[in-house]
């Protein structure tokens, strides 16, 4: 599903974000990405939906290499990867149901397959009674789940969570988790950073650490493993 092979990225600062990273995660697993801020979390991230591209190594995901993809060819994989920020990314004039039915719109779907499709991921996500909504007439935790509406919406194969419960209180944050973990379950990847240290002790899945660009630990079932 997605497969690293010897990956490095060096910024034009000289900064080495990643040295060296080979990893290989399957279809259909929940993966937690730990470590201390400035370790290359984001842009191991950022590689997987090709916000960035290595400087040096293969990366594939779902079965395209993405460092040599042709610029026409990245909106096509982007269908097949769902990204979910901590900040949410909401478009503030639109309601609820349009800013999920857009992530299908660009992609140019039928009008009737929109809203069919947009109603259903609503449903999951607990917000069909909201669907008529503005982003600021919502809680932090009911945008959140606006924001996964329109990562699933397509669809996708791949999910990239940055610190989606970031912004989120404790109570919140573990129904999000319970909403990821459900996704999950119906087949999605999931890839998550996180610095919430009680959601990775508590919801035992894979961990990766990374320091320094470096990975240095990749456990199953693992523990968040710093000091908070």
């Amino acid at each position: 599903m997605i497969e690293m092979h010897d990956i490095w990225k060096t910024y034009s600062d000289g900064t080495h974000a990643l040295r060296g990273v080979s990893v290989q995660i399957d279809s259909d697993e929940f993966v937690y990405l730990v470590g201390p801020s400035g370790a290359g979390k984001s842009t191991f991230m950022k590689l997987i939906y090709r916000e960035e591209v290595p400087t040096k190594g293969q990366i594939s995901v779902s079965g395209f290499n993405i460092g040599k993809l042709k610029s026409r060819k990245i909106p096509y994989v982007r269908r097949n990867i769902g990204v979910i920020f901590q900040d949410f990314r909401l478009l503030p004039q639109l309601s609820v149901f349009d800013n999920v039915a857009f992530a299908m719109e660009v992609i140019e779907a039928p009008r009737r397959a929109i809203r069919k499709r947009t109603l259903e991921v609503l449903e999951l996500v607990g917000l069909h009674h909201k669907q008529a909504s503005l982003p600021s007439q919502l809680s932090g935790g009911e945008q959140q789940r606006v924001s996964i509406a329109r990562a699933i919406v397509n669809n996708p194969t791949v999910i990239v969570a940055d610190e989606p419960t970031g912004n989120l209180d404790p109570d919140t944050s573990m129904g999000i988790m319970h909403l990821l973990e459900e996704i999950n379950y119906r087949g999605a990847t999931i890839v998550m950073a996180t610095h919430n240290k009680e959601i990775v002790n508590n919801m035992r899945k894979r961990v990766i650490a990374i320091e320094n660009g470096v990975i240095v630990r990749d456990e199953a079932r693992g523990e968040y493993g710093y000091e908070i």
